[in-house]
């Protein structure tokens, strides 16, 4: 009887022992990888507050050159990132400002105009490829997103729908170009949009690639 009793106190013991464990590691699952604020990018330090929108191939892009209407136009950037104007041709404009783009018209067109002033406004765009955020995997609407200002987990998933009732929104990753190496982040999407856990919204930087796995079971 004495043995026994030992035997289901060790019993007890070791299930107390397992269950901490258990909760330690849903607390740690929990938790996840907190993900930086800012990363370099190629040359730049990208950032929610510091960034500024990069002209990409598609944008629509709207020249007005004071005083002169004649060569103020609207123009379309080309698959190869450039533009033409009826005094300018094959000027680049992907991956820059609209604002380093006007002053890249100015300088052009000094040859014709005397001291031009060249406004340059984005009429509509997706921004260049390594600008986009890219969804892919099990959300209800895979595609490619033009990065705004202070975008979070939450506005992306906003954008793409959700997720599909397959998806294990708990397992997906952010991939992230920080100081130019790859690395991957876990994010609770599940906890986000299910439970409504704000601690779960993260920010979303240009270039980031979320990927939403598939539920096993």
């Amino acid at each position: 009887m004495q043995k026994l009793g030992i035997f289901q106190q060790g019993a007890r013991i070791s299930g107390l022992v397992l269950s901490a464990i258990v909760l330690g590691a849903c607390a740690s699952s929990k938790e996840g990888v907190s993900l930086p604020s800012s990363t370099s990018y190629g040359s730049q330090t990208t950032s929610p507050e510091t960034y500024n929108y990069l002209i990409g191939p598609g944008d629509s892009v709207q020249i007005f050159v004071w005083r002169n209407p004649e060569v103020s136009q609207g123009v379309t950037v080309r698959p190869d990132g450039k533009i033409s104007t009826p005094l300018v041709e094959d000027l680049q404009a992907s991956g820059k400002t609209p604002t380093q783009l006007a002053r890249d018209l100015e300088k052009a067109l000094e040859t014709y105009i005397r001291q031009p002033i060249v406004t340059v406004i984005v009429a509509g765009g997706i921004g260049p490829y390594s600008e986009q955020i890219r969804v892919v995997g099990q959300a209800a609407k895979p595609q490619a997103i033009a990065y705004k200002q202070k975008m979070t987990l939450l506005d992306v998933m906003i954008v793409v729908g959700g997720l599909t009732q397959f998806a294990d929104g708990n397992k997906t990753k952010v991939v992230r170009v920080v100081d130019d190496k790859q690395k991957e982040y876990e994010v609770r999407v599940n906890d986000l949009l299910n439970d409504g856990d704000i601690t779960a919204n993260v920010d979303m930087l240009p270039g980031d690639i979320l990927i939403v796995p598939e539920s096993w079971f």
